[in-house]
């Protein structure tokens, strides 16, 4: 796990103490594209299960992981996929 995904992976456990989360480099699937680094971490997708988002919209939901993030989201990271979910959620 390279640093930047670290970083992310310990500010959503930190923020959520979510039940589930996957943060995957998808980086190198976008090697040649606009904001894609020479070595990767600029791409993520982001799975996270967790009771804060119970009864809250899916635009909320993505909001709060972008809010947390948000310092990545200025700097090393490009693009940023989130699937979030409540727990019991498919």
């Amino acid at each position: 796990m390279g640093a930047i995904a670290k970083v992310i992976r310990d500010k959503l456990t930190d923020a959520f103490q979510p039940t589930r989360l996957e943060v995957v480099d998808d980086s190198a699937r976008h090697h040649g594209h606009a904001g894609a680094t020479e070595g990767g971490e600029s791409h993520f997708n982001v799975l996270i299960e967790a009771e804060a988002f119970a009864g809250t919209a899916k635009v909320a939901r993505q909001r709060m992981v972008y809010s947390t993030l948000s310092e990545e989201l200025a700097g090393p990271v490009h693009a940023l996929s989130v699937r979030a979910l409540a727990p019991g959620e498919a």
